[in-house]
């Protein structure tokens, strides 16, 4: 019977620690919901990265989203225009009739007047209406105000980028219908014909411009070929909203395959970083028990030296 060292205490003491410490550990664990650095080292490294992606995969989604917001909106801007080019359409046949007065010429073209002024108000200059988060929507380049002058820079389209990794975009292709843009939309034939034969005796292609269908003091309900002209204007607007169409399918399409990519990241991070709470909550119990078994024999060994009294008497 030894009364210096204590040594059965000891190793009760020694496991009461070594419990105790499990059990804070546990209590950690469960109070967060995730592993400790020290559980799985590597684990961490490989998790730390993977949250970076899911983060960065999260926000390419939301650029994403906002892309198709920007499409949908100069879509809208886009059927706008098209029924006000519909509707020009129609006051050139009605001012094609020859039992129009004078009176009735004028007040038709005085609409079709407020037609082009009002495509042109939506698209062109520093006041256009058509924009989207101070992005000129139909002004060419990436719809940016430059920093002099009222133009726009001249980037070819606008970049978005749609990937967590380096060089991951998708260039958005924007009309630009301004009323300086002079690019031709396509071109009128007449023909002359033999009137004993009615074979053709010559033609004429005029091309036409995109500006001077939307140009007050270049085109009037009464020019010439002013129906076939709208046409083509109504033609190029019609294949403008078909471009954005198949784009906007290619972002939702590029928006659900993210979706599904920060998904089975986020499956993938939480197999490595998440703990399981039902094992990890039995095995607190476990430690909890064993904690207070280890303290109630930490009594009982510390009463051992007590013993040594017995035979001192």
């Amino acid at each position: 019977m030894r009364i210096q060292n204590n040594t059965t205490a000891f190793t009760i003491w020694a496991s009461y620690s070594s419990n105790l410490a499990k059990m804070q550990a546990s209590m950690s664990k469960l109070s967060t919901g995730q592993i400790a650095n020290t559980d799985d080292p590597a684990g961490v490294g490989i998790s730390g990265r993977m949250e970076a992606q899911i983060d960065a995969v999260d926000m390419a989604r939301q650029n994403t989203d906002n892309a198709v917001s920007l499409l949908q909106t100069a879509d809208s801007w886009l059927e706008t225009i098209s029924e006000e080019l519909s509707r020009m359409k129609e006051l050139a046949i009605e001012a094609a009739s020859g039992t129009v007065s004078d009176s009735d010429m004028s007040n038709i073209q005085e609409e079709f007047v407020a037609m082009q002024e009002e495509i042109e108000r939506v698209t062109s200059k520093y006041s256009a209406a058509a924009t989207y988060n101070g992005i000129y929507l139909f002004r060419g380049g990436d719809g940016t105000s430059s920093a002099t002058g009222d133009t726009v820079d001249s980037t070819e389209s606008i970049t978005v980028q749609v990937g967590a990794d380096n060089g991951q975009l998708i260039d958005l292709e924007l009309v630009d219908l301004q009323i300086t843009n002079d690019e031709s939309i396509g071109s009128v034939s007449s023909y002359s014909y033999n009137d004993s034969d009615g074979s053709v005796n010559g033609s004429t292609h005029t091309s036409v411009t995109w500006s001077s269908v939307i140009d007050s003091s270049d085109f009037s309900v009464s020019s010439a070929n002013v129906t076939a002209a709208l046409d083509l204007a109504i033609d190029y607007i019609s294949n403008a909203r078909a471009s954005m169409a198949a784009q906007q399918n290619r972002l939702d399409a590029t928006s659900s395959g993210l979706l599904t990519y920060q998904d089975n990241l986020t499956s993938a991070q939480s197999q490595i970083a998440d703990v399981d709470m039902a094992l990890e909550t039995t095995e607190y119990s476990t430690y909890e028990v064993l904690t207070s078994a280890a303290n109630a024999m930490l009594a009982q060994a510390n009463s051992l030296g007590e013993n040594v009294l017995q035979l001192l008497q």
